[in-house]
């Protein structure tokens, strides 16, 4: 019997210990997951307030990262998938206190009709003329990694940078532009950059091989929210191997496998897999191996703050439509994106009811952080008045804090990796798994568990 134990009960462990009572009739192994809480399933929750869902942490998963949809599949969720409403997608931008809408055809950062961007008041005449000339780019090998922001400048300017690149980015990593690796965050710009020179081009001769038959939505979700995800994860697992509110303090490596050690006892494994966040998998390798213990300390995190809204039907028609807008930070907000839920996803509230889910990361997060709830939702509503004329009291708030949950993909972050990898092929039995590393979405975490899972059973 092959003893292992997962340390860390997010959505990338439980992804892991899945695979493992998937693998049980092919293999004898028995495992014991730790997590430190009273939750499993880390950042994924959900609450139903008057009829409304709401998400405390992500609201969806992107739609061309199978390994989620699969997933949900393969536990039975398949029935309860929903995909965000792209026929009414629309998105702003925040510029000089004015909503100011993507322009049709700009695919993330790249502007792929002429028309739409060359009338559009998001950008300058000048940037505008930037983009006409960017098709002329010749192609480019680069050596070494660098900033999103260095990339998008080189090729469009500041202006699509501040405007674009970095509100774009904060949503998603909670970090900036000027200092997330292009090849860690946008491998496929890199590439795209290498082939074709010019952005446009390339994306461009991609799309010619997409049939517009073919073309999916964005996001995908849940029906009932996110964590009917981690509920039906954990019905099909060993319950008797689910630790919670379990804090792990230390780790050792033995002649013949691992020790691992609570508050109250100390238990050997043969095998075992940190999915923890790396700031956490480097204190607990702190003495097993302090060379790697340094590299993942050097992975930086960011915090977030959610904050939910709920409104009435009036409140519901005085929005404007779309799936919401993104600030950037020239505009000196403290927020940093609102999404209309019940636009971007309708099956996630009433036809009488408006849910805004407003959103604070890295810096903006970290400097309010010690706000009360009720000081959070009034600097909320302060800038939703200041940027929709939104006056109404909600008819309820939540305010979602996480604390150091975001990984943060900087520049050089690849090359790190391969030095991470090197040092753990060094600690026999030891398997990394979680957002810190080859991506932080759901997609990316569940496909970090599931590998981490096949790898451990054939060290």
């Amino acid at each position: 019997m092959t003893r292992i134990a997962i340390i860390g009960g997010g959505i990338s462990g439980l992804s892991a210990a899945f695979t493992l009572e998937q693998l049980r009739s092919e293999n004898t192994v028995d495992y014991t997951l730790y997590e430190s809480s009273r939750h499993l399933g880390g950042v994924l929750r959900t609450e139903r307030i008057d009829d409304c869902i709401i998400e405390a942490g992500p609201d969806s998963f992107l739609t061309e990262k199978t390994w989620a949809t699969d997933f949900c599949r393969t536990l039975g969720l398949g029935d309860q998938l929903i995909t965000s409403n792209d026929a009414d997608r629309k998105t702003y931008i925040l510029i000089n206190g004015r909503l100011i809408p993507i322009p049709d055809g700009l695919m993330f950062l790249v502007p792929t009709k002429i028309l739409p961007t060359a009338f559009s008041p998001l950008f300058s005449w000048s940037t505008k003329l930037r983009m006409a000339q960017e098709f002329f780019h010749p192609p480019r090998a680069g050596d070494s990694d660098e900033s999103v922001a260095s990339l998008v400048n080189r090729h469009y300017g500041s202006e699509m940078v501040d405007r674009l690149a970095d509100p774009l980015l904060s949503g998603v990593y909670g970090g900036e532009a000027a200092n997330l690796s292009v090849r860690a965050v946008l491998p496929r710009f890199a590439e795209m950059e290498r082939t074709h020179g010019s952005l446009g081009r390339a994306v461009l001769a991609a799309r010619e091989k997409i049939s517009p038959n073919h073309q999916r939505p964005i996001f995908t979700s849940l029906k009932n929210g996110m964590q009917p995800l981690v509920e039906a994860l954990i019905s099909q697992l060993n319950q008797a191997s689910l630790l919670v509110n379990t804090p792990v303090h230390s780790i050792q490596r033995e002649a013949n496998g691992w020790t691992v050690s609570t508050k109250s006892s100390s238990t050997n494994f043969d095998r075992i897999i940190l999915a923890t966040p790396a700031h956490i998998t480097a204190k607990l390798l702190s003495t097993p191996s302090p060379e790697l213990s340094a590299e993942l300390g050097a992975i930086a995190y960011s915090s977030s703050i959610t904050v939910g809204l709920g409104y009435d039907r009036q409140v519901r028609r005085s929005l404007p439509p779309g799936f919401g807008f993104l600030v950037p930070r020239s505009e000196g907000k403290r927020l940093l994106a609102t999404t209309f839920v019940h636009n971007k996803f309708p099956h996630r509230a009433p036809e009488d009811r408006a849910v805004l889910r407003c959103a604070f990361a890295g810096s903006n997060a970290e400097n309010i952080w010690n706000l009360s709830d009720d000081a959070i939702i009034n600097l909320v509503r302060n800038e939703l008045q200041q940027i929709l004329n939104l006056r109404a009291e909600p008819l309820f708030a939540r305010v979602y804090k996480w604390k150091s949950a975001m990984a943060q993909y900087d520049v050089g972050h690849l090359e790190r990796l391969d030095r991470i990898e090197r040092l753990r092929q060094q600690l026999p039995g030891l398997v990394l798994a979680g957002n810190g590393y080859r991506g932080i979405g759901i997609p990316d975490c569940i496909r970090s568990g599931q590998q981490a899972a096949k790898q451990i059973l054939h060290l």
